[in-house]
């Protein structure tokens, strides 16, 4: 696979992404270095539609860990990216509808695809400016910027766009990460599925791990920011779990329950 692929900040944090998950982890993107932490927010953003009501769960720190029903969650991190396009090709030819948690860096640069996402019927999720996998060490001003600025970044796309759902960098949780989105009407969401597709470990490990753990409820954690491998992957992992699940973007959190 021929990305760059650079470790955020965190490494010393808990470890990688595990088959299945019981504590946060480490997330690897192939994306350019933290730019300068943002220090004033965005202009406001255009009213957006009333966000879903906030639920915990039974992640880390009260995140989600299920979709809370028999439907399964596929989300996809790190984006928009260069393979986004061809994810977002996918779903669409098999009718799927995903979640999509977005580095606000890189929303401006890839509009479109954002348009495309809402368009299309997906579901947004804030995964911070600029991924900082130690944000939840980060005072809570800083921490407040980095998910304000992402959603204003998604509304000056989209205005009016529900972004419903926040998933910290890595996967690492803190109560005040938690209760940060919350007061902003974000759901915090984990995964109990995470092939480490952005470790680049190979098609069929990729293949063979997705379907092998997903069960009903299953919230599945991929990459649209991974490389090819992951898109090669989709190929089999969509119809055949299509053919076994309901596939669904994250509802709205009021019917998790005890996820």
């Amino acid at each position: 696979m021929t990305v760059l692929i650079l470790t955020l900040g965190g490494s010393n944090s808990p470890p990688s992404h595990p088959t299945a998950p019981v504590s946060p982890v480490l997330l690897a993107v192939r994306h350019p270095a933290p730019t300068t932490p943002p220090t004033t927010p965005s202009p406001a953003p255009s009213a957006s539609v009333p966000a879903p009501a906030v639920t915990a769960g039974t992640g880390p720190a009260g995140s989600l860990r299920t979709t809370g029903s028999a439907a399964v969650a596929l989300t996809f991190d790190d984006g928009p990216w260069d393979d986004t396009p061809a994810v977002l090709d996918l779903l669409a030819q098999y009718h799927i509808k995903a979640t999509f948690c977005m580095i606000g860096r890189q929303v401006a640069a890839h509009a479109a695809l954002v348009r495309r996402m809402v368009a299309e019927g997906h579901t947004l999720c804030n995964h911070t400016w600029s991924h900082d996998e130690m944000l939840r060490t980060r005072p809570a001003d800083r921490i407040n910027a980095e998910l304000q600025r992402t959603n204003d970044a998604i509304h000056a796309v989209v205005p009016g766009a529900a972004i419903g759902y926040f998933r910290a960098p890595g996967g690492n949780f803190s109560p005040q990460l938690v209760s940060t989105a919350a007061g902003m009407g974000m759901t915090s969401i984990y995964w109990s599925v995470d092939p480490q597709d952005w470790r680049g470990p190979g098609v069929q490990s990729i293949i063979t791990n997705v379907l092998t753990n997903t069960r009903p409820g299953s919230i599945v954690l991929l990459h649209d920011g991974a490389g090819p491998q992951t898109v090669t992957a989709l190929r089999t992992i969509l119809p055949n779990l299509a053919s076994r699940y309901t596939l669904t973007a994250l509802p709205d959190p009021d019917s998790h329950g005890n996820a």
